[in-house]
């Protein structure tokens, strides 16, 4: 069995950004079934004379297109990088051989390519929803012309019809596409979320020296690893730092990643008089580095801005935070919000903050033996609901299926 992975951002746990593809088809490989990845790369490593490159590197065949891509580009330069990866990968896919394609979003763009190789190559996709575009991106007000709206809505029809299998990332997700296209019922069926790695979050001994970032002992410590962008709403993380700093200055919440709207909430984080108080703000760092940061702190933590598309998410802190065993803190409803409730996982704030809330969180992490139960709480439904484990299991199940 051969399976063409198409990943626009296909990541290896030594580069930043998430690994759910390279967890995901290394273990295909490990069952026995070749995986040959199509992706694009800003990596100048990867930077050849000829249009790709191939590496061979842990059983995987991954063809790199070298597109220069950053939060440095407009927006229409970083739409135009879309385009170039959807013509190019469609060249590339045809020209590869494979029983099957999972194409990844997002974008939703990275359907047509897979649309194509069905078409005139005569091979199955699986699609695979990370975000229910294009309802989401009209949701945050990123497409406003009616016309384009019109057109992703359509693309989105074609791409789910011509499926054999959509795998959305959560059960809202799967909600949307089924409310939206009840046709496609029964080609949703299968919900496979984002991961909790387990091997790689737990035995974990290494630990951040916490004193030596903040000058002081945190009494309690949140992490927020990941995107700084427009739909992730860090800027409500530094209104709680705000409003906690009064009641308990040694309640600290530590950012790392990198993103559009970071230099915005650095400057937020000094105008309210948090910066270097209670929250600190550090560079990006690997997958790889990440459990010795999550085997520090106290609580691992998911933000979005108050639209209640984005409540749909899959974030792969969730489950990172889960498989580290610590508990989770959001700031939204959905299904996170529902898991972390019936399952005693973490904490969930309202969209808006207010004082009492404020000063009930901070009553929450003095809750030791709470915190506790929570975190033993958080790896039993790792391992029970999200490991890597069940979802290969889940996957083997849906290749059978295709080729029965």
């Amino acid at each position: 069995m051969r399976l063409i992975y198409l990943h626009q951002y296909f990541k290896f746990p030594n580069e930043t950004g998430g690994t759910r593809s390279y967890d995901l088809a290394s273990s295909f490989v490990k069952k026995g079934i070749d995986v040959v990845v199509v992706s694009a790369t800003s990596d100048l490593n990867h930077k050849s004379k000829k249009r790709w490159k191939v590496i061979e590197r842990d059983g995987l065949l991954v063809n790199y297109i070298y597109l220069p891509y950053g939060n440095h580009l407009s927006y229409f330069q970083r739409s135009f990088v879309f385009f170039k990866f959807l013509w190019f990968s469609t060249f590339r896919l045809l020209k590869l051989k494979g029983d099957f394609v999972l194409a990844t979003s997002t974008p939703l763009t990275i359907g047509i390519p897979a649309l194509f190789k069905k078409w005139f190559g005569k091979t199955p996709y699986i699609f695979e929803v990370r975000d229910v575009w294009p309802e989401a991106v009209i949701a945050i007000g990123a497409i406003r012309n009616k016309m384009m709206q019109k057109l992703l809505f359509f693309l989105e029809r074609v791409i789910y019809k011509n499926a054999s299998t959509i795998v959305p990332l959560s059960t809202d997700m799967q909600k949307s596409i089924v409310n939206r296209y009840p046709q496609f019922t029964d080609k949703s069926s299968v919900v496979i979320e984002n991961i909790s790695e387990i091997n790689r979050f737990q035995n974990i001994k290494d630990k951040i020296d916490l004193e030596n970032i903040t000058g002081f002992k945190p009494r309690f410590s949140v992490l927020y690893a990941g995107t700084f962008g427009k739909v992730n709403g860090i800027d409500r993380v530094i209104d709680l730092a705000q409003k906690t700093l009064i009641i308990d200055n040694r309640l600290v919440y530590i950012l790392i990643g990198a993103g559009a709207e970071k230099e915005n909430v650095i400057q937020l984080a000094k105008n309210t008089g948090v910066y270097g108080k209670n929250v600190f703000i550090l560079d990006s760092i690997s997958k790889n580095e990440l459990p010795k940061w999550y085997n520090t702190v106290s609580m691992g933590s998911s933000f979005v801005i108050d639209i209640k598309e984005l409540w749909a998410n899959s974030a792969n802190k969730f489950f990172d935070t889960l498989a580290a065993g610590k508990p989770i803190l959001i700031n939204h409803e959905g299904w996170q919000a529902e898991i972390i409730r019936d399952y005693n996982i973490g904490y969930v704030l309202p969209s808006i903050v207010t004082t009492e809330d404020a000063s009930s969180f901070v009553k929450y992490t003095l809750n030791d033996s709470l915190i506790n139960e929570q975190q033993i709480n958080a790896l039993s439904v790792a391992k029970e609901k999200y490991s890597l484990e069940r979802a290969v299991e889940k996957y083997t199940d849906v290749f059978n299926n295709i080729r029965a």
